[in-house]
């Protein structure tokens, strides 16, 4: 019996160690911590599991996972989209746990000895009709072992469904799992911050190409290809890489307009010539000349982008830049005409940013135009079903309104 008892420990292990290669893939922080939370939940069977990141000197929230709350909801929607923080301090457990580095297990949430700095707030519970017993929180720390978020495992469960306390076996597969996934964390911040090096560049220029509207963008078009998967069957092997690859590749859909004239880009009036508005549309391909040849699948996204997001779905000459090649344009030349993309022509990344490119940028204001009401905005991207926007990408986004409206709001300041 013992002897199998070990059998099963060292399979656990090898396990998780292969789950920690298969997450050294995953190029993006956000999804690699939300990845983190979920894999880490099947170790040990949690019902529930948040993970926050350290933002200066407070705990922001980035994701949370319930599967008792998850069930409640019709299939393949989500629980609803939250954003707080709060400063880290050892009043909290996460705080707590920022501070020491160290990991906490609690057997009830509820009978926390006085004698702690930290309590655990009811009002979650409460509000949502659930109780929290068994916590299980620990430091997320990076190669070099600076502390850059806290996860929080919560209600672990027995092959009955019942309610344990987390065991010296779940804190052993936690504590290995964390320190497989230490290089995978460092991998994802180095690209994050190459990303953000690029993408603050673009800003420089356009003064349009904000962090918010490139987050928002980002964070809506994950959204709407999660909901687009789910509606297509898209098994779990091909959608975890697609859309770690579109959280970033939708960050640089406008990146071509570092290459264009500071005349033309910050023109607000009088209104573009046709050879202005040429020269402008072809930040599209100066874009894509940037991710070309590409030497990867994210590369070849990033090109994707770049390249299509402004090509309607009905192949009319509105859309742009149509069938030429990334190398055909040069800096300052505008963009000759060429047969327009339509349909499944254009990439599935282009037609999903295409959506979520255009709904924030009606929903902002912007130094020519006042921001449109949301549902306002809302509608403009169902009346351009078919049109502009394919129809099953609009389908996915109708269907997650709820989530859009709270990303837009969370981001809605940080410009």
């Amino acid at each position: 019996m013992d002897e199998n008892f070990g059998d099963l420990k060292r399979k656990k292990i090898q396990t998780i160690l292969e789950t920690g290669q298969v997450l050294n893939g995953i190029q993006d922080i956000d999804v690699l911590l939300e990845r983190i939370l979920t894999e880490t939940r099947k170790i040990v069977n949690a019902d529930a599991g948040s993970v926050y990141v350290v933002e200066e000197n407070r705990l922001k929230i980035k994701y949370a996972q319930n599967d008792t709350h998850l069930r409640a909801l019709p299939s393949g929607e989500k629980l609803p989209y939250i954003s707080f923080s709060f400063p880290i301090s050892e009043n909290s457990i996460a705080g707590y746990v920022a501070l020491t580095g160290k990991p906490l297990n609690i057997p009830d949430a509820y009978s926390i000895s006085s004698d702690m700095p930290f309590h655990f707030n009811k009002d979650s519970d409460i509000a949502t009709n659930y109780r929290t017993r068994s916590i299980f929180t620990f430091p997320l720390k990076n190669a070099s072992g600076k502390v850059i978020g806290v996860m929080q495992i919560i209600n672990a469960q027995d092959a009955s469904g019942n309610v344990i306390s987390f065991d010296s076996d779940s804190e052993l597969y936690i504590s290995h799992f964390a320190a497989s996934v230490e290089n995978a964390l460092e991998r994802a911040r180095i690209t994050g911050n190459m990303v953000l090096r690029m993408l603050r560049m673009a800003e420089f220029r356009d003064p349009k190409e904000t962090y918010g509207h490139v987050e928002r963008v980002s964070n809506f078009s994950v959204e709407i290809y999660d909901r687009w998967a789910f509606n297509h069957n898209v098994p779990e092997n091909e959608s975890h890489p697609f859309r770690d690859s579109l959280k970033i590749a939708a960050k640089f859909h406008d990146v071509g307009k570092v290459a264009i004239s500071d005349i033309i880009l910050k023109k607000t009036f009088p209104r573009f010539t046709p050879e202005e508005r040429a020269v402008m549309q072809g930040h599209t391909v100066l874009g894509a000349k940037l991710f070309d040849p590409p030497e990867s699948f994210l590369d070849t996204m990033c090109r994707d982008v770049a390249f299509h997001h402004h090509e309607w779905f009905d192949g009319s000459e509105r859309g742009y830049p149509g069938e030429c090649q990334p190398q055909s344009l040069n800096v300052g030349e505008p963009l000759t005409p060429a047969r327009r993309l339509s349909g499944d022509e254009i990439p599935l990344a282009a037609r999903i940013v295409a959506v979520a490119d255009v709904f924030d940028a009606l929903s902002q204001r912007r130094c020519y135009k006042e921001e449109w009401d949301f549902d306002a905005a809302f509608k403009e991207i169902e009346h351009c079903s078919g049109t502009q926007f394919d129809p099953e990408v609009v389908k996915a986004f109708v269907q997650i309104r709820n989530r859009i409206m709270a990303i837009r709001e969370d981001f809605k300041d940080k410009e």
